[in-house]
């Protein structure tokens, strides 16, 4: 579990194909890993790997096909910086919002401009993922804990501050960029648990307005 509140940003030193799989090695930079073991989690762009080799300045991860159909990772190369954050601890200050480091989907970036000191980004989520966007909720992008401060449809707009601009990736990001996204774990599950007995049945429809009346949460 992780928190969406960066720790140094790293940078990905080789793409090594094993198969059909990638194995990924990067450097942690600032990242203290004087705590880390073999096994142990690091969310990378907010992407949960299990570091498999430690090289001294960092670690060795492998990523399945599962996770390159999931996220931007089938397109980065060596040189792509990545916002790194190692596995929350009991003791840890939970400063963002639960992030499980299990990316739903893929966002584009569609716009960037300046506001005051602050950059205001919208960006557009897989029509899937729409539902769980919500105003003033939470999202993860790249692994950071962000608010969404508007929702238009699909698309969904970041304003950030100039801390977080200069401690994680986002403040390079352009139009036309693609991102990986984690929604709300919460209105995950909420979704699943709407369902009741239907669960267990093979999914036909996805949760509607009519069904959500129906469980007592709109009225």
């Amino acid at each position: 579990m992780f928190t969406g509140i960066i720790e140094t940003v790293g940078v990905i030193r080789a793409v090594t194909p094993k198969g059909q799989d990638i194995s990924l090695t990067v450097d942690s930079h600032g990242l203290d890993m004087s705590d880390v073991k073999l096994g142990d989690s690091i969310a990378t762009n907010g992407v949960c790997l299990t570091v498999v080799s430690l090289t001294g300045k960092g670690y060795v991860a492998d990523l399945s096909c599962e996770t390159l159909n999931r996220t931007a990772f089938a397109h980065y190369q060596p040189g792509q910086k990545v916002n790194l954050e190692k596995a929350m601890l009991p003791t840890t200050r939970f400063g963002g919002h639960i992030v499980s480091g299990h990316v739903d989907g893929i966002a584009t970036v569609v716009s960037r401009q300046v506001s005051g000191r602050a950059i205001e980004f919208w960006l557009e989520a897989p029509a899937s993922l729409a539902k769980y966007l919500a105003e003033k909720g939470s999202v993860t992008v790249d692994g950071i804990s962000l608010t969404v401060n508007a929702v238009d449809g699909a698309r969904f707009r970041l304003t950030i501050v100039p801390h977080t601009a200069s401690e994680t990736t986002i403040e390079h990001y352009q139009a036309g960029q693609t991102v990986n996204i984690e929604v709300d774990v919460i209105a995950r599950y909420l979704e699943r648990l709407v369902l009741g007995d239907k669960a267990s049945q093979p999914a036909q429809s996805s949760l509607t307005m009519a069904k959500l009346a129906e469980s007592g949460f709109l009225k």
